[in-house]
């Protein structure tokens, strides 16, 4: 049984990813120019993932839109799997950059150069202070999506590369020890790792179609080979179209004096009431003969 989907940005989360997209932005030509002035690697290497977070969140919005599109053509589901593309994209840039930033504080660390430290440090405030802003707004949008709370959790890591930065700077300022600003881009860095790879990971598993972490096909074969007059289900896949749309089909055979129709709906509200998957494809098909076998599950 086929249930319509549709994911949902309401007008005050657009809203809230444009202002975010503001201040990321703003903030991020800040850091370049006094990154620059101040010969820092760690608000480079700050903007350079700012400007990763500022791609999220605006292909957000382009995926805002595109999720309000109704689905047509060779599209049966539209064109929501743009986001998992956009994900895997804004991962694989994560790692590219985090590997050039890893590169460059080792040099930096081996023959450190002249650094602003009190520049770094009003810089690495100013980010602390829009991050944290940035945070407040994206932390009431709907973060089901994956782009969207991709968003939030790199302004969050932005917010410690920030603290990090400010600490470096301060080092610097006081001690004169400039190897603080290369060590504070080797932690940007592997906190950009992290962030790269949990994206490449989450969304990952959507292009290889595999059931969502919440969801266990084996728990969900087995209650559904549980309910009166289900003799068999097989042929069962559990998949994300894309985040926060889980899908599901399979085959159920039940006894032949079942009301197929009738079974067929109430299995599929039994999928959406405890498992939350709206999408549901059942194929129900009557036993030839008298129930003389236990019910049981088999996997695909």
């Amino acid at each position: 049984m086929a249930h319509a989907h549709r994911q949902v940005y309401p007008g005050t989360d657009l809203r809230r990813l444009r202002v975010a997209l503001g201040l990321v932005l703003a903030l991020m030509v800040g850091e370049v120019a006094a990154g620059v002035l101040a010969d820092s690697l760690a608000l480079l290497s700050d903007a350079a993932h700012m400007l990763t977070d500022a791609a999220a969140i605006a292909f957000a919005l382009v995926a805002a839109a595109l999720a309000r599109r109704p689905a047509r053509g060779r599209f049966t589901f539209g064109l929501r799997r743009a986001e998992i593309l956009s994900a895997q994209l804004n991962g694989a840039t994560l790692v590219a950059l985090a590997a050039l930033i890893v590169y460059e504080g080792v040099r930096r660390l081996v023959s450190p150069p002249d650094v602003e430290g009190g520049v770094v440090v009003v810089l690495a405030l100013a980010g602390v202070v829009v991050n944290v802003a940035a945070a407040r707004v994206l932390a009431g949008s709907e973060r089901r999506s994956l782009n969207v709370e991709g968003a939030f959790q790199h302004i969050v890591t932005d917010l410690f590369a920030f603290i990090g930065t400010a600490v470096a700077g301060a080092v610097v300022l006081v001690t004169g020890f400039d190897r603080a600003d290369g060590i504070a881009a080797l932690v940007v860095a592997a906190l950009m790792l992290r962030s790269g790879f949990g994206l490449l990971r989450d969304s990952g598993r959507v292009l290889l179609e595999a059931a969502p972490r919440e969801l266990d096909p084996r728990e969900i074969g087995r209650t559904l080979a549980a309910q009166p007059h289900v003799v068999e289900v097989h042929d069962l896949h559990v998949w994300e179209v894309t985040s926060g749309f889980p899908a599901l089909s399979a085959h159920v055979l039940v006894g032949p004096d079942c009301d197929a129709q009738k079974h067929r709906r109430e299995l599929a509200r039994l999928l959406h009431d405890r498992f939350g998957i709206e999408h549901s494809t059942l194929q129900i098909e009557l036993a030839s003969g008298p129930l003389e076998i236990e019910p049981l599950h088999r996997d695909a």
